[in-house]
């Protein structure tokens, strides 16, 4: 569906900006995928490539088996129709009401006002919006604002959708409702999406498969599910941080917190579960076989991708041996153990 081969693209000025660095990628039609970065990291640039409203120096953009850097005027705007994008922003037409923004894209396709009407209505009822047909964008909320982009966006019916920091203007609970709207899209009508996005939540939540860019590269690419249970580069790391509160243990220990303070016989210890030995007894387990006192400060446990995920902070009370031996038995059974502090 989608395949970028080393595409680069640089921003040239008073000091060159090498915005996206021999990017190569590739995404399955039907997917959600995500992008996900800092600001800066190039993401915006990378997905603006797919459509060529930024045109690589380099590199190859293949769209349905087409490599869209040989098109030029009439070939391109055609295969631009194939692509629809919505942005942070919204871009609405301020003096328009929902029905002439919805309608915009269609008036310049050569259809019959009756066929622009009837596209219209269908894609009001597919954002929810049938009674907002005649409201101006000012009298929207942001979630109705982005709904009302989504169905210009797919008024040409296209089998892509491009989502530029779409939700990044909106509330969390506003978020969470054009999220379920994406994803139910994805369903109904097999749209391929890419989402550009600096918040980790957006690629759990929906995502199927997602690349971590930085500085113009992509230095993560893998399932969601991947990413979150072991994510390989620190900067993957610090975004799925940001979804757990297990990261606090860290800022308990630089700080003395009493609540991690350790007597000679215990240690503080993190336990990271993915998939089915989040289900399985290990705590009950592991203290009756090598009698050590297990104490759980608090964890962590999130679905991803219809899988368990998750960590314990814990303090494990013992004998040297025995808590040696229970941390051992611990890792094979598919847990691993992060030794935090020794007592």
């Amino acid at each position: 569906m989608i395949r970028l081969n080393g595409v680069s693209k640089t921003f040239h000025g008073m000091s060159d900006v090498h915005a996206v660095k021999e990017v190569s990628l590739e995404v399955g039609e039907g997917e959600i995928f995500g992008v996900i970065g800092y600001s800066g990291a190039g993401k915006s640039t990378l997905v603006r490539c797919i459509n060529m409203l930024e045109k690589p120096d380099t590199g190859e953009v293949w769209v349905n088996d087409k490599n869209l850097m040989e098109f030029s005027g009439r070939e391109l705007r055609a295969a631009r129709e194939n692509i629809g994008m919505i942005f942070q922003h919204f871009n609405l037409f301020r003096s328009r009401t929902v029905w002439e923004n919805i309608a915009f894209p269609l008036k310049y396709r050569g259809l019959l006002k009756e066929e622009i009407t009837e596209r219209v209505r269908e894609l009001l009822e597919l954002v929810d919006l049938g009674d907002k047909e005649d409201s101006y964008p000012s009298q929207l909320s942001g979630g109705q604002k982005q709904r009302v982009g989504i169905a210009r966006a797919l008024a040409s019916r296209p089998s892509i959708l491009l989502c530029d920091e779409a939700t990044s203007a909106l509330d969390p609970q506003t978020t969470q409702s054009i999220l379920a709207l994406l994803k139910d899209l994805n369903k109904k009508l097999g749209l391929t999406i890419v989402i550009i996005t600096h918040e980790m939540t957006v690629v759990k939540t929906i995502c199927d498969r997602a690349a971590v860019m930085d500085k113009g590269e992509v230095v993560e690419c893998g399932s969601v599910f991947d990413i979150f249970s072991n994510p390989r580069h620190q900067i993957t790391k610090d975004f799925t941080a940001t979804t757990s509160n297990l990261h606090k243990i860290y800022d308990l220990i630089k700080e003395d917190s009493p609540l991690v303070h350790l007597t000679e016989s215990q240690i503080l210890a993190r336990f990271s579960y993915s998939g089915k030995n989040t289900v399985e007894a290990l705590i009950s387990t592991v203290s009756i076989l090598f009698k050590v006192k297990i104490n759980i400060i608090f964890g962590d446990l999130d679905i991803i991708q219809e899988t368990p995920v998750g960590g314990l902070i814990n303090i494990i009370d013992g004998e040297a041996k025995a808590v040696e031996k229970a941390i051992k038995w611990i890792g094979e059974k598919g847990v691993l153990v992060e030794v935090l502090k020794h007592g």
